[in-house]
């Protein structure tokens, strides 16, 4: 959503409304892609932290349950040239998906400070029990 700079904020309640503890401390590297395989990426991030199961009208249906990084810990190695952008609404937010299988690995936007972000679907990463993992409702529907 737009916070009244032009700067897009993603998720920005989500992202604020995560514990103060919840600052990347356990930083892990991840492998992940698309079903595929054509979409390949590496990420640092601390899956001992609260992912995000959104609610709105893409998450909803999509299913995606979310971590958040900085531009700074992800790496796409493959299939940029794969990768379609939707948008909706005020088409603040990048949602990425293989133009090949369909799969969303990840989204990307600006942090409520106006850094670049990305939006790790946690179900994409490889080697990962997401039943394992702490998960926090986000009602992105109310936005």
């Amino acid at each position: 959503m737009p916070d009244g700079t032009g700067r897009v904020v993603f998720l920005q309640g989500a992202v604020q409304d995560l514990p103060q503890d919840a600052r990347m401390t356990n930083l892990q590297n991840v492998a992940g892609g698309c079903h595929c395989g054509q979409v390949r990426f590496d990420v640092k991030m601390d899956l001992t932290q609260p992912m995000i199961a959104c609610n709105c009208s893409i998450c909803g249906k999509t299913g995606g349950m979310l971590g958040f990084v900085p531009a700074s810990q992800f790496n796409l190695h493959a299939g940029r040239e794969r990768l379609t952008d939707y948008q909706f609404g005020k088409k603040n937010i990048h949602h990425l998906f293989c133009s090949t299988c369909g799969v969303r690995p990840f989204g990307q936007g600006k942090g409520p400070d106006g850094q670049e972000m990305y939006a790790i679907n946690v179900r994409c990463l490889d080697n990962v029990d997401v039943s394992t993992l702490k998960v926090v409702p986000f009602d992105g529907k109310s936005l």
